[in-house]
């Protein structure tokens, strides 16, 4: 099963440091060479972004930064593997990285499973 971490975090939280970026290529490279991680990567700041919405039948485009955000999400990663137990289990060890090498830092990884094109539409 293949499944989505988001990570969330208020955007004022500065750089994160030097040690838990380390930590966390660390654990990436071995996730990597196993094949449980697809991919993987770190967003910048919503002051770098825009939003697309579709409200009312018309597009509107609004660049960053966005006051009203009180969480972004600051990174993600995909995984291929076997439960949400393991994927559970595997966001819980990225906070962990957090807890031990950015002490103060608060945020969530949000564990979704990812769904296959056929699995969207409706049941026949």
């Amino acid at each position: 099963m293949r499944f989505m971490m988001i990570i969330k975090h208020t955007e004022k939280q500065g750089h994160p440091p030097k040690e838990l970026m380390d930590a966390i290529a660390k654990a990436a490279q071995q996730e990597t060479k196993s094949g449980t991680m697809l991919g993987s990567g770190g967003l910048g700041s919503t002051a770098l972004g825009a939003r697309v919405r579709l409200s009312g039948g018309k597009v509107t485009v609004t660049d960053g930064p966005f006051t009203e955000a009180k969480e972004v999400i600051g990174g993600y990663a995909q995984f291929e593997l076997k439960s949400k137990e393991e994927a559970v289990e595997s966001a819980v060890q990225f906070m962990e990285l957090h807890k031990k090498y950015w002490p103060g830092w608060e945020g969530e990884t949000e564990v979704r499973q990812m769904l296959e094109l056929g699995e969207c539409g409706p049941k026949a």
